[in-house]
């Protein structure tokens, strides 16, 4: 519950340009599209539909997901959906350690 109804809870969040040494605050709103345009760039120039066999494949190898313990079986079920629906097949936790 005090994840989401916190006094204390960040409502901005901390980016750094490239090349630059100070950190700003930006809207979350500004990040979720950015981290969107990212993932679609990288996406779209790394997408392969078929491999050098000829054979089907609809992946891309440019974006890995490594998530971590903190996240629980259903999170991570619904990761994978996500990941998979974008045609990333690099997907690893250690959740279950």
């Amino acid at each position: 519950y005090q994840l989401v109804d916190n006094p204390n809870r960040l409502h901005t969040v901390k980016y750094r340009a490239p090349h630059s040494d100070h950190w700003e605050d930006r809207p979350l709103d500004w990040a979720m599209e950015r981290i969107a345009q990212l993932v679609k760039e990288t996406r779209d120039s790394t997408w392969e539909d078929k491999d050098e066999k000829d054979h089907r494949v609809q992946r891309t190898l440019g974006i890995a997901h490594l998530g971590g313990a903190t996240l629980d079986n259903e999170e991570n079920y619904l990761l994978k959906k996500l990941y998979t629906a974008l045609g990333i097949v690099q997907v690893e936790n250690q959740a279950r350690i």
